[in-house]
């Protein structure tokens, strides 16, 4: 009768702990409470934007809450290193800008850089192409007006990003005399161009469209590979004779050392929710692209994109660390 009892009381046990097929913070199915996704930026930006419409999406195809939480600064170390630096069970994880490592590091030697092994890398989630932009007030139509304005002042979306990149290397080949302007995102640049306090900026598309459309920025040129639908008249550099290609990409990760399982449930929850219709017209109202990436492919785009990033500011002899 007692190894009958304990045989029943094994049994029990081992049911239980494969119950739902997932592991998990503290055991069980995954998820058994909300995932927290966090933003490395203030509220406003692309990141958050496309953040909070994933969340929508995802908690029917997670079975769980996606709650939001901004943790903005140094282009996405500061939330990288609070989420990555927590235990790997599914339950925080980023969505994390491909600048911050493949621009980053070009920028400033930092020996507290996030590296790739401390990440799983879940999905990839968007593309953008970046526009330079000017307050409407201003005399500047154009690049040839940037080079007879005097001193630039350009604002950035953070030392680091694409957004500093892109208008280094344009004002770098123009030889106009410029200097950086950082602020924590999209939103907080957008103010200051509005505001009258830099001269120009970078923006991804869906940070500057509305106000574009409203009249209150000019836009000059977009630095992609074609024009965008968006704003058909506005030429991208390549077209003004200057080789500059630079975009934004996004995308999740986790600690590393995720178990493979519960990787697998947050990726096959997010494939779900970037199919949704919600989902897609959010990006498409803010001129987004999907990256509909696996994890192994983020990592090898952020590899490549440090090697070619870095090739071009050798290749075009632009100093970003002045």
């Amino acid at each position: 009768m007692r190894i009958v009892a304990l045989l029943a009381a094994v049994l029990a046990l081992t049911a239980c702990s494969v119950q739902g097929g997932s592991s998990g913070g503290g055991g069980g199915a995954y998820p058994s409470h909300p995932v927290e996704f966090t933003v490395p930026t203030q509220a406003g930006g692309s990141t958050d934007l496309i953040t909070r419409a994933l969340g929508r999406s995802l908690e029917q195809p997670l079975g769980e809450q996606a709650v939001v939480v901004n943790k903005p600064g140094a282009n996405g170390k500061i939330a990288g290193r609070d989420v990555f630096g927590g235990a790997p069970d599914g339950y925080r994880v980023a969505v994390m800008p491909q600048s911050l490592f493949s621009i980053g590091p070009l920028m400033v030697a930092d020996p507290d850089a996030i590296k790739l092994d401390e990440m799983t890398f879940v999905k990839g989630l968007t593309v953008e192409d970046y526009v330079l932009v000017v307050p409407a007030n201003s005399p500047v139509r154009g690049v040839a007006d940037l080079a007879a304005a005097g001193r630039i002042a350009y604002g950035t979306t953070g030392a680091g990003t694409g957004s500093q990149l892109s208008q280094a290397l344009l004002f770098g080949l123009a030889k106009v005399p410029s200097a950086p302007v950082p602020f924590d995102g999209g939103g907080p640049l957008l103010n200051a161009l509005l505001g009258g306090k830099v001269n120009a900026g970078s923006l991804q598309i869906a940070e500057a469209y509305k106000q574009i459309e409203a009249g209150t920025i000019r836009p000059l040129m977009v630095f992609g590979e074609k024009r965008v639908e968006a704003l058909p008249n506005v030429p991208t550099a390549t077209e003004l004779g200057f080789q500059i290609v630079v975009d934004q990409r996004r995308f999740v990760a986790a600690p590393a050392g995720l178990p493979p399982d519960v990787r697998n449930k947050l990726a096959g929850a997010i494939d779900q929710a970037v199919a949704s219709p919600e989902y897609n017209q959010t990006l498409r109202t803010n001129y987004i692209a999907r990256w509909d990436a696996n994890g192994d492919q983020v990592r090898q785009q952020l590899t490549d994109s440090l090697e070619k990033f870095r090739g071009m500011t050798q290749r075009l002899g632009v100093n970003l660390t002045g």
